[in-house]
């Protein structure tokens, strides 16, 4: 597993709280993850020695204008940009992501890790 690799690897902060969202949301599953499981899962990724946590930074809003202007990105897909331009102004250029939405944009190579595991 790529948290118990050593090397390096990173998780946009986003991402972490779309985590939480989905796990734990009863409208998606029938027994969704109790909210203990899932943040002990979020602890235990942050206890990996080669986890990068990734936020927004000053050049945040230039990166997002020009993904959203660039990929024509609008309404809820907003958020997907936001994530793509927090990984490419960290020089992130591979996202692993079953979402395929993210395939829109041009500077990130999108890696399904539950595609490759088959």
């Amino acid at each position: 597993m790529l948290a118990e690799s050593g090397g390096p690897w990173a998780i946009p902060w986003p991402c972490v709280h779309e985590f939480l969202s989905i796990v734990t949301n009863p409208r998606i599953w029938r027994k969704p993850t109790t909210l203990k499981q899932a943040l002990d899962q979020v602890e235990a990724w942050i206890e990996s020695p080669g986890l990068t946590l990734l936020a927004e930074t000053g050049d945040h809003w230039p990166a997002l204008r020009e993904t959203l202007s660039r990929t024509r990105t609008s309404g809820p897909k907003v958020h997907d940009a936001r994530v793509a331009a927090i990984a490419t102004t960290h020089g992130v250029r591979e996202l692993w992501t079953a979402d395929r939405d993210f395939s829109r944009f041009p500077n990130l190579t999108v890696v399904n890790p539950a595609a490759s595991a088959e």
